[in-house]
């Protein structure tokens, strides 16, 4: 009798759906020449406003390291990330010399928390 090999056919189908879920977090600031020094601004982060302009009482939201990032603008210009360093109890912005007093700055800390779902249909 012949050998015979059974040959299986199947097929499948998967679809993924992924949200980024964006979470924004924006602070507020006119610059105070106080807390400047040699040109190195430090800004505690009870010295924020948040979007609705009530004062921070806590601490800075911080970047996720592998699924965020930060946003500073000084008078509406983009910055930099070499110029600026966040921690969660300040923001330190070097270079400042020539910032005029009372001028805007901006920090935005954008993360992301992403989930994915996916269905797989198998066919046989």
């Amino acid at each position: 009798m012949a050998t015979s090999l059974f040959k299986l056919v199947m097929s499948a189908t998967t679809s993924t759906t992924t949200d980024t879920n964006p979470e924004v977090e924006r602070y507020f600031y006119r610059l105070n020449p106080a807390q400047r020094t040699s040109g190195t601004l430090t800004i505690p982060s009870t010295s924020f406003t948040n979007s609705s302009g009530a004062a921070v009482t806590s601490n800075i939201v911080t970047a996720a390291t592998d699924n965020g990032y930060y946003l500073l603008f000084i008078n509406g210009a983009f910055q930099e990330t070499s110029l600026f360093t966040v921690a969660a109890s300040q923001v330190r912005i070097t270079q400042t010399s020539l910032v005029p007093t009372s001028a805007p700055i901006t920090l935005v800390v954008n993360n992301f928390a992403p989930t994915s779902t996916s269905t797989t249909t198998v066919r046989s």
